[in-house]
């Protein structure tokens, strides 16, 4: 026997909201209105309209669909929920959750499942999503990203003023966890003046090398007191500079600036590195060696 035709335009797709199947029959919608090709199967019973592919919040919404009332975003879904960045891992597509021990459910194609305690006091809701608290994502975070990436979220929470004396008390109610050995070596190397995740991967490079910690967003000035610039890292009493040009940095007018700044600066007598993505993740022996060489520690 044939299989029914799959709906297509001009037949107008009826899912318009992440549903599973279910509330689609609550909404009259057919198993063939379910097979049109503007809407989107993201697990064996749940639905998103195709445009809503990239958009975190509708595919958190498909998931909980189905989730027990126990779970709660965590992870990089909880991250991202608060907005934290966090370099050096591939998105995975996935949303996570997190379960009490013995609950019955399982990962799947749009969901990656963590079984742990989480008590009340490390959870929040947030636009209506319950999710983990700031602290118990960055101690989740801990036991899954390199050093590097923890040290940049960590720079993201005290740039939101997140306390610092509050990271030591988390690791102590942690102990023997995994990651509180990793996210207890990055803590003196946090900076809520980091101006941004990549910035902060390029500066643990440099302090884990061994290397004389920077001054952030310093401010240059010449010897008239006229504002030259404020760079990303500074050695001031080497004359020496750091910066990291993300994306940004290639629009024109932002080059031309950057271009301008640069001849102001080394005319006052700094010596300017420039390091891009392509540096930090493709070349950090190199890079380290040359910020090492313009200190005179080579």
């Amino acid at each position: 026997m044939q299989a029914p035709a799959v709906p297509t335009p001009p037949v107008p797709p009826r899912v318009d909201r992440p549903l599973d199947r279910p509330g689609a029959r609550r909404a009259g919608i057919s198993d063939w209105q379910l097979r049109h090709r503007e809407t989107l199967r993201t697990s064996r019973n749940t639905y998103l309209p195709r445009s809503a592919a990239l958009d975190l919040r509708r595919r958190i919404d498909a998931v909980l669909l189905g989730a027990p009332s126990s779970a709660v975003l965590s992870h990089f879904s909880a991250a991202a929920v608060w907005g934290f960045q966090v370099p050096l891992v591939t998105d995975d597509g996935l949303v996570h959750l997190t379960v009490p021990p013995g609950a019955r459910v399982r990962s799947r194609a749009d969901r990656r499942i963590h079984c742990s305690e989480v008590p009340a006091a490390e959870t929040r809701t947030l636009g209506r999503l319950p999710l983990t608290s700031p602290s118990r994502t960055w101690l989740d975070l801990a036991g899954r990203v390199p050093p590097a990436a923890l040290l940049a979220v960590t720079d993201q929470m005290l740039a939101r003023g997140f306390p610092a004396d509050e990271f030591p008390r988390i690791l102590a109610r942690a102990a023997g966890r995994r990651g509180v050995v990793a996210a207890r070596s990055i803590l003196p190397s946090a900076d809520p003046l980091a101006g941004s995740p990549m910035e902060s991967v390029l500066r643990w490079l440099i302090l884990e090398a061994g290397l004389p910690r920077p001054v952030l967003q310093y401010v240059v000035r010449d010897r008239q007191g006229r504002f030259l610039g404020q760079v990303d890292l500074a050695w001031p009493e080497q004359r020496v500079i750091v910066e990291f040009d993300g994306d940004v940095h290639r629009v024109r007018h932002v080059f031309v600036r950057d271009v301008r700044r640069q001849n102001g600066l080394m005319l006052a007598g700094w010596q300017i590195l420039r390091f891009t993505s392509a540096d930090v993740l493709g070349r950090d022996r190199v890079t380290v060696g040359i910020v090492a060489g313009a200190l005179g520690l080579a």
